[in-house]
């Protein structure tokens, strides 16, 4: 478990996690529930310039796509590529 600094910033990441293989180099981030996630997700989308496609709910027979009301046109359209590209 690391902190978001530690997790994505090498020099950070050095100093609060000495010895760990990912401190710094993460690409994967786990939130604790689903609000976290969801605030997270758009910080980056909304403040950081970030493209989010998904959510995609994963674990059943079939991959499943979840909108949020406020989104976009763009939204739509890249989620439905992906929807197309799993299908």
């Amino acid at each position: 478990e690391l902190q978001f600094d530690a997790a994505i910033i090498d020099s950070i990441g050095k100093r609060k996690a000495p010895g760990s293989n990912v401190a710094g180099k993460a690409n994967v981030f786990i939130f604790p529930d689903l609000n976290a996630g969801n605030i997270s997700y758009k910080i980056a989308e909304r403040l950081g310039g970030a493209t989010a496609v998904g959510p995609i709910v994963q674990g059943l027979k079939k991959p499943f796509f979840d909108l949020s009301r406020g989104c976009s046109v763009d939204d739509i359209v890249y989620t439905v590529c992906i929807a197309s590209l799993m299908s």
